[in-house]
């Protein structure tokens, strides 16, 4: 600004944004300003005197060559103050100016290898501490002038510069410029500028080239005035806030084309200052603006918008790139309509916070009728008064207000609705209140959205409807949800203490899958009681909840019983047999105590474990029933529905859809599918280890042979057969059996160092094997002899390998290398990997036989192609 005309150009508001009731005018512009600036006249004397003084000693030279507090404190002398004390002060007062514009906030960035700043502070210190001799040929003063000098003549570039830097550093040059600038108000009425501002402002100008200042600093510095002078007088001269709205425009301009660093942040400290202020005010803006200070409110509005857009498009890079230019006001103008609104709605509904406490929900006239009321009435208010004002910087304004009214209402009617558990003549008049709300705002809404691109469909559709079947609907919603959340934590706490005992009944299932079958089915039962009309609408919602809690407990029931691999033991890293040496007849006593602490353990084990195999056969049998029941659920379900009042949506009983149970129904054939294969894994690989993995072949063959395991797994097929529901046995028995098959092949191929076999083992390993066969087959009583063959076609392809002679086992284990590696190995073969498939022409299959077979043929092979030790 420079002058009073440029404040009445700039507010445009009032012809008068100056003062009213000073003394005397001063003679001259500098007088005026030491008035302004509160200093005495025996200081202005004072310092004029030595500002002569300095004109005459360096005639010629310029004030911005010329390092002023120095130069005055080499002419002022202790005599020249009242007292002693005064003159200290004075000079310490110049000593940290000096400080503050050379060290603390330099304009050329001081160096660390330079000592000139240290030797600075050492004589600021010894000033602090007494009083410093400036006499012109004293020591300390030439020291100082020569420190000052030197780092105030530094130049980004190094050379010599003409200008002395010892006021213009950043931001002590702003700072001592808003003190200047400070002079523009009336000491009087310090919400008032004084009728000579122009002059004043021009004689400050010249302070530019010290303080390195230019017109885009001042318009920054001089919004910052006026706006604070506004707020710190209490915000009754309303002419600063227009004066400053208008400014912040020029200093949008310069935001625009000045990127400096040092600009940027003291703006964006400023700019955030001015919109945390304006923010304040609008976030609640019912509360300090009404009809009668519009005016007011579009120049914090407009303070606010303009801060925020500067803030983000023209100092936040990184947000730029993400926003459109038009999202930053649109979007705080609507922060401010939804904040006020709910601040309103807040303000408007004590009355609904007193019946909430009171818990009278039969009251005749309820509140929330009354609140509906209230609240149309503000939007009505709002569109009148508020809306036309914002529509400058928000094409939606009433409607968003409308919007947030409609939202803030719906949070209450739905507490109401969910405290309501049937319809009631309070119910109804709070939804009749509320629909006439509805009504007014959709209305109001629509009003204002006549000239938008979408005619409002956006704030439409941000209103979602009050609709009395959507109450109920939600209502019953809410039944259900309660229901179905019961029952799923009476799956979590039963499930927890079930044992799985299959002692419980008969029928050898779970207690807990009974009672859950129970709930489910009383659940259906008091759905259809409920007085309603739109059954056939909710109840897919019902069949879904209740569906997955019967998932939940399936997926519980099954929980923890492992898979297939997690009973499977690790491989042994690849051997190589001593020849001639059967080691594990020295074992032999260690093993037959083994298997005699382990044999008398059989059917008894894991009686108090609810993952035993009696315990596995419960949960089987458990979900096998709910499978079975879920179709007398269906048509129980089906026949309700017919017998309900609704006659809609008969569709649904047509197809099934909305009334099947079809995750629990797949998850039973899954979980029943799971703990079939863990229990056959598990009887094999955990329960029959010690007889099976620790024990068949360990040593000599002879006295190592399957009858003990084969009598300890009938033992567990007894169990199995006695305990698992008839429609499950044979699926169990099979994977027992496959885990048998598995369990064989695994001793013969990856069974360790411990194991080695001769060709003449052949006969013993094939007749072990079909007594393993005969054992499912029991003459014809047990498995289909099919479903045997299925399974054990891969073992009989296998053990053709353990009769070949190991010269021809070399031969195909090399063709079968080269077949999949090609000609470029043969001179050194890879080791081929394990796939866990065994297969006759496969390499490693045919490896793992050969680091079995006991001779020296294949000790040799094995120890020159792969150098395999050994022993573990």
């Amino acid at each position: 600004m420079k002058s009073k005309k440029r404040v009445d150009s700039v507010s445009q508001k009032n012809d008068s944004v100056i003062s009213q009731g000073r003394g005397k005018k001063a003679a001259t512009v500098g007088e005026l300003v030491r008035v302004q600036m509160r200093v005495s006249e025996q200081s202005d004397s004072r310092i004029r005197r030595a500002l002569l003084r300095i004109a005459a000693g360096q005639l010629g030279r310029r004030a911005e060559s010329m390092v002023l507090p120095l130069e005055l404190l080499q002419q002022l002398k202790a005599s020249d103050f009242p007292n002693p004390a005064a003159y200290e002060a004075w000079q310490r007062r110049n000593l940290k100016l000096l400080e503050a514009g050379l060290l603390l906030y330099p304009h050329v960035p001081l160096e660390k290898d330079d000592n000139a700043p240290r030797r600075l502070q050492q004589i600021v210190r010894s000033g602090m501490e007494k009083s410093l001799d400036t006499g012109k040929v004293s020591e300390s003063m030439q020291n100082l002038r020569t420190v000052v000098m030197t780092l105030s003549s530094r130049s980004f570039d190094g050379s010599a510069a003409e200008i002395c830097h010892w006021a213009d550093g950043f931001p002590l040059n702003l700072w001592i410029y808003q003190m200047l600038l400070e002079a523009c108000f009336d000491v009087n009425d310090d919400t008032l500028l004084i009728e000579e501002v122009d002059e004043v402002l021009e004689l400050v100008k010249k302070t530019w080239v010290i303080l390195g200042m230019n017109q885009i600093l001042h318009n920054l510095c001089f919004l910052w005035i006026l706006f604070h002078r506004y707020v710190a007088t209490g915000q009754v001269e309303s002419d600063l806030l227009f004066a400053a709205n208008n400014l912040i425009l020029e200093v949008q301009k310069d935001a625009k084309v000045n990127k400096d660093n040092e600009y940027c942040k003291y703006l964006s400290s400023i700019l955030s200052a001015i919109l945390g202020w304006a923010e304040k005010r609008l976030l609640a803006y019912r509360d300090n603006f009404h009809s009668g200070n519009t005016e007011l409110m579009e120049s914090v509005v407009s303070l606010a918008v303009l801060s925020a857009k500067i803030l983000v498009d023209d100092i936040s890079n990184e947000y730029r790139k993400k926003r459109k230019d038009a999202d930053v006001t649109h979007e705080r103008v609507e922060t401010y309509i939804k904040s006020s609104m709910r601040a309103a709605f807040s303000q408007a509904s004590p009355p609904l916070k007193s019946f909430k406490r009171s818990g009278n929900q039969n009251n005749p006239t309820p509140v929330l009728s009354t609140l509906a009321q209230d609240i149309s009435e503000l939007a009505f208010n709002e569109k009148a008064i508020i809306s036309p004002l914002l529509k400058k910087w928000h094409p939606l304004p009433a409607g968003v207000a409308v919007a947030t009214f409609h939202f803030c209402f719906g949070k209450e009617l739905k507490h109401f609705v969910s405290s309501t558990s049937e319809l009631s003549p309070v119910a109804i008049k709070v939804l009749r209140a509320a629909d006439k709300l509805e009504r007014d705002l959709v209305q109001i809404a629509v009003e204002d959205a006549v000239d938008s691109e979408d005619g409002g469909k956006s704030i439409i559709q941000a209103m979602p409807p009050y609709e009395a079947e959507a109450v109920i609907a939600n209502l019953v919603k809410s039944w259900i949800k309660t229901r179905v959340d019961t029952l799923k934590g009476w799956v979590d706490r039963n499930l927890q203490q079930e044992v799985w005992s299959p002692q419980a009944n008969k029928e050898r299932f779970a207690p807990s899958a009974v009672e859950v079958l129970r709930m489910v089915d009383e659940t259906i039962e008091a759905f259809f009681l409920l007085p309603i009309p739109t059954h056939s609408t909710l109840l897919p919602e019902l069949i879904t909840g209740l569906d997955k809690c019967l998932q939940s407990y399936i997926s519980k029931a099954k929980s923890g019983c492992g898979a297939r691999n997690t009973f499977i033991p690790a491989m042994p890293a690849l051997t190589r047999c001593t020849t001639g040496s059967k080691f594990g007849v020295f074992r032999k006593k260690d093993k037959t105590q083994t298997l005699q602490r382990r044999k008398g353990q059989v059917g008894t084990t894991n009686v108090d474990d609810s993952f035993g195999v009696p315990q596995l056969c419960v949960r089987m049998n458990s979900l096998h029933h709910i499978r079975s029941s879920l179709d007398g659920l269906e048509k129980r379900t089906a026949t309700h529905l017919k017998n309900s009042e609704s006659t809609q949506l008969d569709i649904i009983t047509e197809n099934g859809t909305g009334k099947r149970f079809d995750l629990s129904a797949s998850a039973c054939i899954e979980g029943v599918q799971q703990l079939s294969e863990s229990t056959g894994y598990k009887v094999i690989f955990q329960d029959l280890s010690h007889a099976l993995w620790d024990g068949l072949y360990i040593g000599e063959i002879s006295g190592s042979r399957i009858e003990s395991f084969l009598q300890e797994l009938e033992q567990y097929l007894e169990i199995i057969s006695s305990t698992v529901h008839d429609r499950v046995r044979t699926r169990v028995i099979t994977d027992v059996m496959r885990a048998s098959f598995d369990g064989f092949l695994l001793v013969l191929l990856a069974g360790g160092p411990s194991r080695t076999f001769t060709m003449q083992d052949s006969r013993i390993i094939e007749e072990d094997f079909k007594s393993l066969v005969d054992l499912f087959w029991s003459n014809g009583d047990g498995l289909p002899s099919d479903l045997i063959e299925k399974f054990s076609t891969r073992v009989e392809s296998i053990l053709p390998l353990f009769r070949a002679d190991t010269e021809n086992l070399v031969e195909r284990f090399k063709s079968g290398i080269l077949e999949n590696y090609g000609a470029s190995v043969k001179s050194r073969f890879p080791l081929p990997p394990t796939s866990g498939v065994w297969n006759p022409s496969e390499p490693n299959t045919l490896l793992r036989v050969l680091c079995n077979r006991n001779d020296e043929l294949a000790s040799k092979f094995l120890k020159k192609t792969y150098n395999l030790p050994k022993k573990l």
